[in-house]
């Protein structure tokens, strides 16, 4: 089987390819190493893929790149690109965001359904629910209510989703909630936690630390994304949650266990865009695709820390 998978060089995508690589796909990766972060980072993610025969990178931007050539042969579409970060959303920035997001989604929907695609799974955002009345959130109870421009483009696209979803084309949007693990983005705070705990700069805490999470471990997530692009059905929305919520002073606790430290922790106000909290009702995904999440909060963090402590090995040792 085909697969394109746009965002490749990212933090979920480079883990997807890996993992259809595994199973025997043929995988068009996509990505267009804007300069979000170090595109020595995202080289390094697909470094083991470089010599695979089965998977190919295309450089390009989607949305202004041609792209019938890439989507002829009608390949399942993974769709994981975009430009992320609730923060940086707000400003002159959110021009990237509309152009990263809403322009390349609607580009990548257009040409899948003209070339007749069996499956488009894309990435949504926790994001699009904001600061809920109720927990667990439910794709359809809880209003969307987001808090950032970034949010708010997500939501923008699983309305394009429903709009190609109703001229015949199979898709459905994945809610990602606060995806953690090997490979996450610098910015992150899980990533940062784990970096001041191994002598790197001192973590600064936005908040009370009492803001919690539902936090999904990435090879759960990436399970479910696989799953989600091969199942006979699916529906338009499906939560993605780990399970397992815990608050960041509880994150940074299990850290600090982990590391055998204790950190230094600076204090800043609430992030500009911030939710309180997050937890996902994942009963649909469970349905719709035969699946769960399978690693702990604990056991998460163990291998994020570990992927940090030989990356820092790997740095030192240029």
């Amino acid at each position: 089987m085909h697969a394109i998978v746009t965002g490749a060089a990212g933090f979920i995508g480079s883990h997807l390819s890996e993992r259809l690589i595994g199973e025997g796909w043929r995988v068009t990766g996509i990505d267009a190493f804007t300069d979000y972060y170090a595109r020595a980072d995202k080289e390094a993610h697909l470094a083991t893929l470089h010599n695979e025969p089965r998977f190919d990178l295309i450089e390009a931007d989607l949305a202004n790149a041609p792209l019938d050539q890439i989507f002829a042969d009608r390949p399942v579409v993974f769709h994981l690109a975009a430009q992320a970060g609730v923060r940086g959303s707000f400003g002159d920035s959110f021009s990237d965001y509309v152009h990263d997001n809403l322009i390349a989604t609607q580009r990548v929907l257009e040409r899948a359904l003209d070339s007749g695609c069996p499956r488009v799974a894309m990435a949504s955002s926790s994001s699009v629910y904001g600061d809920a009345e109720e927990y667990p959130c439910a794709e359809d109870i809880t209003p969307t209510r987001p808090r950032s421009p970034y949010g708010a483009t997500k939501r923008m696209c699983e309305d394009l989703a429903h709009i190609y979803r109703g001229l015949g084309l199979s898709v459905t949007a994945l809610r990602y909630f606060t995806v953690y693990g090997p490979r996450q983005r610098p910015d992150m705070a899980m990533r940062r936690l784990c970096e001041a705990a191994l002598g790197g700069a001192r973590f600064t805490l936005n908040g009370d630390g009492l803001q919690s999470r539902d936090f999904t471990y990435v090879g759960d997530a990436v399970d479910a994304t696989v799953r989600a692009g091969v199942v006979p059905e699916v529906p338009l929305l499906l939560n993605i949650g780990g399970g397992e919520e815990a608050t960041m002073l509880q994150v940074i606790s299990t850290i600090e266990g982990l590391a055998r430290t204790s950190l230094d922790i600076g204090a800043a106000a609430d992030g500009k865009g911030d939710v309180r909290r997050t937890a996902a009702d994942t009963r649909a995904a469970r349905r719709a695709l035969g699946w769960s999440p399978n690693t702990s909060l604990f056991d998460g963090l163990a291998n994020q820390l570990d992927w940090v402590r030989a990356r820092s090995h790997v740095s030192a040792g240029r």
